[in-house]
């Protein structure tokens, strides 16, 4: 969901709000996606995301991300089906997470202190930037449980998602897009647990698997520092569905280093990543949802 320049304007009180009203529309927009989306597509599938570095272990991991073997250019399933109550691996935050941890162009570079980062679409910039990112539709859907309770869903807890666009450059950081800062935003969490980013498919950059960076915070407010932050982890996505994507239009460089790179060579994801691996419903030409059960111990 977009909102125009005014919206932004109104500063993170407004977000709240908005929020608020966001959190049944996002229930049902979930309860659409996993069951007319089926529908539709006459069947699960899932896909493979691109982002930005970390590292972690995944080794009490019990799902089957360490393999993908459907096709890419159908919509049926590869990744994650796992439905243990486990952790998800801490991994860095990576060089570009613009969240006050490090500077981009000689000063701190923070976009969580921008009025109208509480957004569900991350497609375009914020604060007087202009720029929209382009490429293979993507919605990302995580939900967020606790692991000393069972799973239960945490609800009004935020999560803060970012990662690379088409052609593997970071809003704020590299050549080209330092004055954006799109594919970058926060999402509370509903009464199921569930934070939901309408975004793109990541590029894939050289020496790293496709992958996108979140955070966990404790709320909506206090999701203004990496001072702040519970958690700090990655996604990860199969290479048949990267694969399909990088065959579309827009995604120069990306089939090349994606045939450079798997996940033993990978430096984050080399020690496991099962976790971390989303599930996904969709095709390249349609677009893709991307649904990720993420652990903490709360």
């Amino acid at each position: 969901m977009q909102h125009d320049q005014h919206d932004h304007d109104l500063g993170l009180a407004h977000d709240l709000i908005r929020l608020q009203q966001q959190a049944l529309e996002r229930r049902a927009a979930l309860r659409w996606l996993l069951g007319a989306g089926a529908a539709s597509l006459g069947g699960a599938g899932t896909l493979a995301l691109v982002g930005c570095g970390g590292g972690g272990d995944d080794s009490s991991a019990s799902s089957s991300g360490s393999s993908s073997s459907s096709s890419g250019s159908s919509s049926g399933s590869t990744g994650s089906s796992s439905t243990s109550c486990s952790v998800i691996p801490e991994e860095t935050q990576g060089p570009y997470p613009g969240d006050g941890s490090n500077t981009a162009n000689g000063s701190i570079a923070n976009v969580l202190t921008l009025s109208g980062v509480v957004r569900s679409d991350i497609r375009s910039s914020i604060g007087g930037a202009t720029g929209v990112a382009t490429g293979v539709p993507l919605q990302v859907i995580i939900e967020l449980v606790n692991t000393n309770a069972s799973c239960a869903d945490l609800s009004g807890y935020a999560i803060y998602l970012w990662h690379c666009d088409a052609l593997g450059r970071y809003s704020m950081y590299s050549s080209g897009v330092t004055g954006e800062n799109y594919l970058r935003g926060v999402q509370a969490t509903g009464s199921d647990g569930t934070a939901t980013f309408q975004t793109i498919y990541p590029g894939c950059y050289a020496g790293r698997m496709p992958h996108i960076h979140f955070e966990v915070y404790r709320s909506a407010n206090s999701a203004s520092s990496y001072s702040n932050k519970l958690k700090t982890s990655q996604l990860a996505f199969p290479n048949d569905i990267s694969t399909a994507v990088y065959a579309t239009s827009g995604y120069t460089g990306s089939a090349t280093n994606l045939s450079q790179i798997s996940f033993a060579t990978d430096n984050i994801f080399s020690d496991g990543y099962s976790l971390q691996l989303a599930t996904l419903t969709g095709s390249a030409s349609a677009g893709y949802v991307a649904t990720l059960r993420v652990g903490i111990s709360a």
